[in-house]
């Protein structure tokens, strides 16, 4: 994902975290994820070892897609915190326009090459 589509992305979450159509944090995530009501996760590569095996083994299991972001930071800057690992998208229309803007970003830089 380029520099442009992830500062749309973040973008976006940080809006649907103010709408309340996004969860933040390990275990608001996994509390909604057991609930079935997250459609699509923002994950933080650079968390913790600990935090990534609370985590990714729930949303693979529930088969909630999720998106990889480079930075806690990144994530962190975006949801008006210093630093969180993952970021639960609970509003099915902001689920999908993220989705849609990382899709599109994906078959860019597929016709690109």
């Amino acid at each position: 994902m380029d520099a442009v589509v992830r500062q749309r992305v973040l973008r976006l979450i940080g809006l649907g975290v103010r709408a309340r159509g996004a969860v933040v944090g390990v275990q608001q995530v996994r509390e909604a994820a057991k609930k079935n009501k997250v459609k699509l996760a923002v994950v933080a590569m650079d968390a913790s070892r600990h935090s990534l095996e609370k985590i990714v083994p729930l949303l693979n299991a529930r088969r909630v897609r999720f998106i990889e972001l480079p930075s806690t930071d990144e994530l962190g800057a975006a949801v008006g915190r210093e630093q969180t690992a993952v970021v639960g998208i609970v509003d099915a229309n902001l689920a999908a326009g993220v989705r849609d803007l990382v899709t599109s970003a994906r078959q860019g830089t597929e016709e690109d090459v």
